[in-house]
């Protein structure tokens, strides 16, 4: 494993003059706070704190997504919308992991291929409001951006911005981390448990699917094990966690530096996002992801210009390193077919190498039937946009990123579960949006493995 090198500095006043940023990144996301005034004595504490995460975990990450970029391996990359930092339940975790995996031996057994395995866990506090009010009940409220920033309960005096919430946070995140740590090295994720990852699954064309899949999953390992090999690495999962890096106040003092390198690196995650809502390129969050050494990701909505990609590749990504920036698509499904081909032409034209990642969750929101809802042929019709582009251009489709619930959840009508639109008010497991449900998420992972076979 290679250490990455010292983050770049900040780019010159002779920078390319087309990067600038586009019309959905407003400049209030990137200045929010927690609170009115810079909270010192919580971010003092926080400083203090351990890193959740190690320098040595980020750079290993950083080698898988090289992998990635190559054309050599898949990024599955999935969980939860906003987590609640109050604390997120052991069995939703659990479910999340299992679901993760489920997919994952999908992808890698059904198109031959590594799957890197990263969850979008252990960090996601806090969520960028739309707007700075909503109303209640007749009563306007400040809206509610996550238990980082405060209270989330629907009064005036909870939505009050509370510094305090970032150590709920952090405590948050730790309890976490340590529960996905003890699942993936302690047992459970043992690929000789890969019956025991759907146990309570709901019955559907999917998970009888997975259930023969899991079948020839355990006689490739008794045939394995009576050759006299047994590789250790079947009896753990190699896992990381990501977040989008929302909130500096966090982020910056869990930024720690290296003593191997002298590279800073954020300790909060292995992996920090910029959202489409906060990807500015003159903005604190591309700031600060400039000066870390961790990998790092940028959301590109259907508005996204390809002197926008040339812009994230000069802040980011100068020494055009494989591993170092992935960009996630989320274009829609009717539009990601025209929107893409240019973004990963320049790129190319650029010489960089990056993982390019289908979102296909969040760019097919429907109208006037509930927050959060897509059906779930959109989702599909999406990947498979996706993966034809990239097809047609000879480059890599390098991944998945979608939200996904433990649960059978019903705003993702669609799909073999059986889910319809007159099912949604049924259930509602998520803090703002919930995800694919079980049985969607593998029937996903089921036809991005023929994708990818294509």
């Amino acid at each position: 494993m290679h250490a990455p090198a010292a983050p770049a500095p900040e780019p010159s006043g002779t920078a390319r003059a087309d990067s600038r940023p586009g019309p959905r990144t407003p400049a209030t996301v990137a200045a929010q706070r927690p609170g009115p005034d810079e909270p010192a004595r919580v971010r003092g504490e926080l400083a203090l704190l351990p890193p959740l995460v190690a320098a040595t975990e980020c750079d290993r990450l950083r080698d898988r997504l090289a992998a990635v970029a190559r054309g050599e391996a898949f990024l599955l990359h999935g969980g939860g919308c906003a987590e609640t930092s109050a604390g997120p339940t052991a069995d939703a975790v659990v479910g999340r992991l299992a679901t993760l995996l489920q997919m994952a031996v999908t992808l890698s057994y059904g198109a031959g291929v590594p799957v890197i395995k990263a969850g979008r866990m252990s960090g996601r506090y806090a969520e960028p409001p739309s707007q700075p009010e909503e109303t209640r009940d007749g009563a306007t409220l400040p809206v509610d951006r996550g238990g980082a920033a405060g209270g989330t309960e629907p009064t005036v005096g909870a939505r009050r911005p509370d510094a305090a919430g970032l150590l709920r946070a952090y405590t948050a995140s730790a309890g976490v981390l340590n529960l996905i740590r003890s699942y993936v090295t302690g047992g459970p994720a043992d690929l000789h448990e890969v019956h025991n990852w759907s146990r309570g699954f709901i019955e559907s064309p999917a998970g009888r699917r997975y259930e023969r899949l899991a079948d020839e999953i355990l006689r490739a390992l008794r045939f394995i094990r009576a050759s006299g090999a047994a590789p250790a690495e079947l009896r753990t999962a190699e896992f990381f966690v990501s977040h989008e890096g929302l909130l500096p106040d966090f982020e910056e003092p869990l930024t720690r530096r290296d003593e191997r390198t002298g590279a800073h690196h954020a300790t909060s995650g292995h992996l920090l996002w910029i959202g489409e809502r906060a990807r500015a390129l003159d903005g604190a969050h591309v700031t600060y992801a400039a000066r870390i050494a961790n990998p790092v990701a940028v959301e590109l909505g259907p508005d996204t210009r390809p002197d926008e990609v040339l812009g994230y590749l000069d802040r980011l990504d100068p020494r055009r390193e494989p591993g170092r920036l992935t960009f996630v698509v989320r274009a829609g499904a009717d539009r990601v077919r025209d929107v893409l081909p240019p973004l990963v032409q320049r790129a190319r034209a650029e010489g960089a190498r990056v993982g390019w990642v289908c979102d296909p969750v969040h760019g097919d929101t429907l109208a006037g039937i509930g927050p959060g809802t897509r059906r779930f042929d959109d989702v599909l019709a999406e990947a498979h946009g996706f993966f034809d582009v990239h097809r047609a251009l000879g480059t890599h489709a390098g991944g998945l990123h979608i939200e996904l619930s433990r649960d059978d959840v019903t705003e993702r009508p669609g799909g073999g579960s059986g889910t319809g639109e007159q099912h949604l008010p049924r259930r509602n497991e998520a803090a703002r949006a919930p995800g694919l449900n079980r049985a969607q998420s593998l029937e996903l992972a089921f036809a991005v493995a023929e994708m990818m076979r294509n």
